[in-house]
């Protein structure tokens, strides 16, 4: 924190993380919010969390991030709001009102959210918390120990339908035997190698050595708009960085990558969501205040040239969850700190770009 840094954030749904107590996380988020009271420099410290929960316990989940905010006296991002699982869809108004409730006792709570109803994560994800404790080799230990996987998959089959399997789809993978399947769904993956759903999920993962990325489609575009739509939410990708060439471009991707900017203003411009100021807004300003961005996020005197120009006719993003390398159509011009760096459909080769 004394070096720069601008908040605690946790993976609350993934190991390690999921082992933590909300003590610790209390206790964490008090030490950088006394740290940002003793500084000078206008930052205001925040804790980001991927919650223990998107799907039936999603109200308990946000529960347990305000109460962190309530306990330490920290700033909240909840990280991807989302109502995961048909049966959760339900959820939404109890977990917006959560949210509502608690800005209007004072806490600083805001979220982010991508406009697709498919995730994206590894596709061990789906193991019980037993399966994923103890790190890598010990996951791939259970996975090779015939005993254990045989439970691991009764688990498996158990907690969850036959529908549940046709609605994942193999992301990126690392194995080459497996790169074929990117972009299918596991239950197609599955005819293919002659197993059931369950058994080529644990294939690839035990292959892939827990690099197995896989989308799974279970959000409600009802819900997804709905919270889009709620003024402390801004946009986000979800995604690390990606390019249509060289090294960048060997995965494959959830098309957000390239597409949730573009597919927002398009969804703002075919009034689908909020108006188009508002969309901006969500995109620019709204991220840099939350973060301590400054100078970022807005165009004015002194801030620093970061522009984007584009075509309300034709802007739309064209990544698909079958072939998400493409960049959007209908972005003109990019300026960076200053510099163009995009410009009628071409890099010029110049680039700005800084850590924040």
């Amino acid at each position: 924190l004394d070096e720069g840094a601008r908040g605690v954030t946790t993976g609350l749904i993934y190991a390690p993380g999921m082992f933590a107590s909300i003590d610790e996380i209390v206790e964490l988020s008090r030490i950088a919010a006394r740290s940002g009271r003793l500084r000078a420099n206008g930052v205001a410290p925040i804790y980001t969390s991927h919650m223990r929960s998107e799907g039936k316990r999603l109200l308990e989940a946000i529960d347990e991030v305000i109460a962190i905010a309530r306990g330490s006296g920290i700033r909240v991002q909840i990280s991807h709001l989302k109502t995961a699982g048909r049966d959760n869809w339900g959820l939404v108004d109890d977990a917006l009102s959560k949210i509502w409730s608690a800005r209007a006792s004072g806490i600083d709570v805001s979220a982010d959210r991508y406009p697709y109803t498919a995730s994206d994560t590894d596709l061990d994800v789906i193991f019980p918390t037993w399966a994923s404790e103890g790190g890598h080799d010990a996951i791939l230990a259970r996975l090779g120990d015939p005993a254990t996987r045989q439970r691991l998959r009764e688990e498996l089959l158990k907690s969850r339908s036959a529908e549940y399997w046709k609605a994942v789809m193999v992301g990126s993978t690392a194995h080459p035997a497996n790169r074929q399947f990117q972009g299918m769904y596991l239950v197609d993956a599955a005819e293919r190698l002659g197993m059931e759903p369950v058994d080529a999920a644990l294939h690839l993962i035990e292959t892939d050595k827990l690099k197995t990325g896989a989308f799974f489609f279970g959000m409600s575009e009802e819900n997804m708009v709905k919270i889009l739509a709620e003024p402390y939410v801004m946009l986000c990708t979800d995604a690390s960085l990606r390019a249509p060439t060289g090294p960048l471009s060997a995965d494959h991707p959830h098309p957000r990558a390239y597409g949730s900017f573009p597919r927002f203003l398009r969804m703002s411009l075919d009034g689908r969501t909020v108006p188009l100021p508002d969309a901006i807004r969500k995109m620019t300003s709204l991220p840099a205040r939350t973060f301590s961005l400054h100078g970022r996020g807005v165009i004015a005197r002194g801030a620093k040239a970061d522009v984007v120009v584009f075509d309300p006719g034709t802007v739309r993003d064209k990544a698909w969850f079958d072939k998400p390398h493409q960049l959007a159509v209908g972005i003109d011009h990019v300026v960076v700190n200053g510099t163009l760096t995009y410009t009628a459909g071409k890099f010029t080769g110049r680039r700005n770009g800084r850590f924040l």
